[in-house]
């Protein structure tokens, strides 16, 4: 009997069987040697390893915010898009030139440069599940098993875009994480929310600045990556931001129902509102022009922070109430809210808040005696008498 003298011969007597085989082509990327290539994840989950001399450590917070967008596919089936992942071979592994493949022993690992968190969300996922599965299985609740099966299912065959390098060390691997994770820079807040059309709002939003007449004489940006173009007198944030604003009374960044999940017919009736109030906004306000303080960004927000507390008065969104109120609006002193330098020195919130607090008062104060409540009464009576008349 041979004896076997390395750790190469011990591996070369193996069988074919204990290899793993990654189908790819082999190219020079940067003065590399690369292998592109699509995986599922079940592959993926055996081939990788972390070096934490490479990578930083897990931060929570992303870690859960990548699971969610994971669950839109597996809960939705919504589409989700990943940039590629990095993974370095450190030598392990052959290329076989000529049937296009890389060969992996299956103690062999290859190293993560770019991707640990995706990698990771996946893998907790992959975790929870095997555990809800275990669970059904004590419990014999057979319709849930075969649930979580389908998801593993999905899970494990998800498509992931990989690139190994197979000649780089580890001192080239760290510089490569950090030139991957330095150099690009964020889109711009104004592009970014545009660009996310899932949520409830976005998508909204988008409908209101396609579809509402009054947005033809309130130009909204919605291609500027930050702030807003000369020529518009909205950023695409700012009408997201508005429109949580008057269907919650929150700002943006507090908002609840700011969500992935919702009907057709909500994104609907919410459009038919918003077109009304800003319709309602262009005839009671100046026109709206850069440098009238009621348009601005700050008083914006506050109006619509303010007519939300009024209009949900009565327990969900009253459109009269909204005409009521909203008659407050020619007999506001807009030069009144700030006081000095205030509308510059302030922080944004304080701006908005102080815009909100004025409206507020100034509404309490004089609606009584600046409104014709009986109009609109008498208005309201007879829309409702058409109605039942057509009926």
């Amino acid at each position: 009997m041979d004896t076997i003298s390395s750790l190469s011969e011990l591996l070369a007597e193996q069988k074919a069987s204990s290899y793993i085989e990654i189908p790819g082509v082999a190219s020079r990327t940067f003065g590399q040697t690369t292998l592109s290539t699509t995986l599922p994840m079940s592959k993926l989950f055996s081939i990788y390893e972390v070096d934490l001399e490479v990578q930083r450590a897990i931060v929570p917070q992303n870690l859960s915010k990548l699971m969610d967008y994971i669950m839109l596919y597996m809960d939705h089936q919504q589409g989700i898009y990943f940039p590629g992942i990095i993974l370095s071979a450190r030598g392990a592994g052959e290329y076989d030139e000529e049937q296009k493949v890389y060969r992996l022993q299956a103690i062999e690992k290859l190293y993560v440069v770019d991707g640990q968190h995706r990698l990771a969300a996946f893998r907790r996922l992959m975790e929870t599940l095997q555990s809800n599965m275990a669970r059904a299985k004590d419990r014999r609740e057979y319709d849930r098993m075969e649930e979580i099966s389908a998801k593993l299912s999905k899970l494990y065959t998800f498509p992931m875009s990989t690139m190994i390098y197979l000649d780089i060390n580890a001192r080239q691997e760290r510089q490569l994480f950090s030139d991957i994770n330095k150099l690009p820079r964020k889109i711009g807040g104004n592009l970014a929310v545009l660009r996310e059309q899932r949520r409830f709002y976005h998508v909204l939003a988008s409908q209101v600045a396609e579809k509402a007449p009054a947005m033809k004489q309130i130009s909204v940006d919605r291609f500027t990556e930050r702030g807003k173009g000369p020529e518009f007198l909205f950023s695409y944030h700012l009408l997201v931001e508005i429109m949580a604003g008057l269907f919650e009374g929150r700002l943006k960044s507090a908002a609840r129902n700011n969500g992935y999940y919702f009907k057709d017919e909500e994104v609907e009736e919410h459009l038919k509102l918003a077109a009304y109030y800003f319709d309602t906004l262009l005839r009671y306000l100046p026109d709206p022009e850069k440098g009238e303080l009621c348009w601005s960004e700050n008083i914006q927000i506050a109006l619509a922070l303010f007519f939300h507390d009024e209009v949900t008065k009565t327990g969900k969104f009253n459109r009269y109430a909204l005409e009521y109120a909203m008659k407050i609006l020619p007999h506001i002193d807009w030069n009144a809210i700030y006081v000095g330098d205030e509308k510059d020195r302030l922080p944004r919130r304080s701006r908005i808040m102080k815009a909100y607090q004025y409206i507020k008062d100034f509404y309490e104060e004089h609606h009584l005696f600046l409104i014709r409540e009986e109009q609109l009464l008498e208005k309201a009576f007879a829309d409702e008498s058409a109605e039942e008349d057509a009926g």
